[in-house]
């Protein structure tokens, strides 16, 4: 690994190029945050998508691209004298120090969930007027809803053990059934939603993250059924010929991959 003098100059390094490509190239020169913005977000979902292929290679270029779009980002705020890459890093430090007084002062805490604990309450003591303040609107409703529970946790309001929350998502998975029974739309709507929302209640408690647990699940679905498509090619048939029967062979052995 890299010394810590090396880490700063490749660091250095970057910044320059960076400079030299806003000053130079006529690409990076018209770039401005908002054209960016969605190129960071494609990288982070390629970043994701590099971890959960535990493909630490690609999870080492992604990072430089999610970098370069920090150091990009921080550039144009020192055009506009707004803010620069040193007020970037010295801002998260502050918030880091001020959020860890079990390290950088005299708390005491006894586990991870203590940790969490005190970031949220300290959260409200710098001026937040919810805890929820911090959960963005664009993300994903699967994020979306383990950020929510994860952050009411912090504060408390939480189930004490994995069982309760089991029960609740049974409570839940019966209301949904009386409402498809019922046949009304828009309340099976509603249900579906609690349960989903049960569901990643339940998952949080399991320490699993229910957002890699559905990509995974995605992955292994695309990967059988391409192997089940392949297959048909090479069988001479088309599949929306074929019976689920036959198709079933097929996924079976997809299966065993």
């Amino acid at each position: 690994m890299n010394t810590r003098s090396e880490q700063l100059a490749a660091f250095d390094r970057l910044l320059t190029i960076m400079d030299e490509l806003r000053e130079q190239c006529p690409w990076d020169k018209k770039q401005t945050m908002e054209t960016l913005r969605h190129l960071t977000i494609e990288e982070t979902y390629e970043l994701g998508d590099a971890i959960l292929d535990n493909d630490l290679e690609e999870v080492k270029k992604e990072l430089g691209d999610i970098l370069l779009h920090i150091v990009f980002y921080a550039k144009i705020g020192s055009e506009t004298e707004d803010f620069d890459i040193a007020d970037v890093a010295n801002g998260i430090s502050e918030k880091l120090i001020n959020r860890h007084p079990h390290i950088y002062g005299d708390v005491k805490v006894e586990n991870e969930d203590e940790v969490k604990q005190n970031w949220e309450n300290i959260k409200l003591k710098e001026g937040k007027n919810s805890v929820l303040e911090g959960v963005p609107s664009g993300l994903p409703s699967l994020v979306k809803a383990n950020r929510i529970q994860d952050k009411v946790a912090g504060v408390g309001f939480d189930w004490e053990r994995p069982e309760q929350v089991f029960e609740k998502l049974k409570e839940e998975l019966g209301e949904l059934q009386e409402e498809v029974e019922a046949n009304n739309a828009d309340k099976m709507e509603s249900e579906f939603g609690d349960v989903l929302f049960s569901m990643v209640n339940y998952a949080r408690f399991l320490k699993i993250n229910p957002e890699n647990a559905l990509e995974r699940t995605n992955k292994k679905f695309i990967k059988r059924f391409q192997y089940l498509e392949a297959k048909a090619k090479e069988a001479g048939k088309s599949i929306k010929d074929m019976t689920l029967s036959e198709m079933d062979v097929f996924w079976e052995a997809a299966k065993q991959l």
